[in-house]
């Protein structure tokens, strides 16, 4: 899997020590879409952007899903090892280190997925209005990886059950998982956006 075989965007760093970002869109989104977030909450960061894949009526997704809430799990898997490649292979020709995937919605669950299946490909994650991706996942060792998810409380998409679930995963696979509730929806709010910038300057500094 090379770096052409996804459409996407890389911005390089101008700032040391600033972690890279790869940046997940939501459904309908593209290679575009969350830079000006990426910027906003690591400003300096390189920012590796690709484009999802896989078409729903038109709009691109990093994997396809049944029927809203309900994902096409083989097709989860294959996708996200997909993905792991791409970055593998950005890795190598950018010069970057692991970097700290910032996913929203459909972004945010794959990037869940890639810390289940593939978790060397990432060094943490800021997962927005994520679900659990995997009904039987694999048993992942993330060894502390730092990760923050911010749900909405009144998100029509995600159960409040199921973010809860997915959090609890993430921190028996190991992960050292922050978990906000927010007066919100599924769209994102300033404070997603202020919550990510302090959350990933804290990860930066510990890792300085």
């Amino acid at each position: 899997m090379t770096a052409t075989s996804f459409i996407h965007r890389f911005e390089p760093a101008s700032r040391a020590g600033s972690p890279p970002l790869l940046l997940l869109h939501g459904t309908g989104g593209d290679e575009n879409d969350l830079l000006g977030l990426g910027q906003m909450i690591s400003p300096g960061s390189a920012l590796l952007s690709p484009r999802g894949r896989v078409l729903e009526h038109g709009m691109p997704r990093f994997f396809r899903r049944l029927a809203e809430g309900v994902f096409d799990e083989e097709d989860v898997r294959r996708r996200a090892l997909e993905l792991g490649d791409f970055v593998a292979d950005a890795r190598q020709r950018h010069g970057i280190t692991a970097p700290v995937a910032v996913g929203f919605s459909n972004g945010a669950n794959i990037a869940a997925a890639l810390l289940l299946l593939k978790p060397d490909v990432l060094s943490g994650a800021i997962l927005l209005r994520a679900m659990v991706p995997l009904t039987d996942p694999p048993k992942a060792e993330l060894d502390g990886k730092p990760v923050l998810l911010l749900s909405g409380q009144a998100d029509p998409i995600v159960p409040a059950t199921n973010s809860a679930r997915l959090a609890a995963l993430l921190s028996q696979a190991g992960a050292s998982v922050t978990h906000k509730v927010l007066p919100a929806g599924h769209q994102l709010t300033q404070t997603d956006v202020a919550l990510a910038r302090d959350w990933i300057g804290n990860v930066a500094a510990e890792a300085a």
